[in-house]
């Protein structure tokens, strides 16, 4: 969500739309977007489609493709659909992909199911008792980004999370054949945002930059990073 996004910090926007156009969107099944009850329709390869599509409908022909998270694997899923209309990619905390990823999705679908016996607030207790990424270890910002997601209704969080069960990262041959800028941004410390996902994914795209952050100090420079990155094109 958007709004999840903003609490969080890990980019300023406000410095982003200074640097160029933004367009940002709540994905289908977040924010106030429609739902359906098909768990395909929130695979990457679906969002990434949804979201050549948002582009056409804006009559944008040629964009930086971004996102953090899910939004990353929208970002690259929309990158090898449609190379032609991907000037670059702003890749924000790549998540478990491919052989990792397998382990992570078998557990989508009990968090769902708990969702919905339980309630969105019973999860987010739950993964506040887990150590936060690295650079947010003694602050009060990742709370504060998770207790926003608590507005998220357990109806749409149990139908993202089946779908992100169906989700991966494209084909690693396919990743490597993408020949645009990228900027790969992520933190350490995360194990659903592991450093070695970011690691894997600027080593396969011929023409990245790698960023990690470890600490709250290295995690301010993200925006001066996108900012510098949006600037070149």
């Amino acid at each position: 969500m958007r709004v999840h996004d903003d609490a969080l910090g890990l980019l300023n926007f406000g410095r982003l739309q200074r640097s160029c156009r933004v367009v940002r969107y709540d994905a289908g099944g977040h924010g106030t977007s429609a739902i359906t009850g098909d768990p395909e329709d929130y695979s990457w390869a679906s969002l990434g489609a949804d979201q050549l599509a948002l582009a056409d409908r804006l009559t944008i022909d040629t964009y930086i493709a971004g996102g953090a998270s899910m939004g990353c694997g929208t970002a690259l899923h929309a990158a090898v659909q449609a190379p032609e209309g991907i000037e670059g990619s702003l890749l924000v905390l790549p998540p478990t992909g491919w052989e990792t990823r397998q382990a992570q999705v078998t557990i989508y679908p009990e968090l769902a199911a708990g969702v919905e016996a339980d309630g969105v607030d019973v999860l987010i207790d739950a993964v506040l008792e887990l150590e936060p990424p690295d650079p947010f270890v003694g602050r009060s910002e990742w709370e504060e980004s998770l207790n926003v997601q608590r507005q998220m209704s357990s109806e749409r969080l149990a139908i993202v999370l089946r779908g992100a069960a169906t989700a991966d990262l494209p084909d690693r041959d396919a990743i490597g054949s993408l020949s645009q800028p990228a900027l790969v941004l992520s933190w350490t410390g995360d194990p659903g945002h592991p450093a070695t996902s970011a690691e894997q994914v600027a080593e396969l795209l011929p023409n990245s930059e790698l960023c990690l952050a470890s600490t709250w100090e290295d995690l301010q420079t993200c925006t001066d990073r996108a900012v510098s990155f949006l600037r070149s094109f």
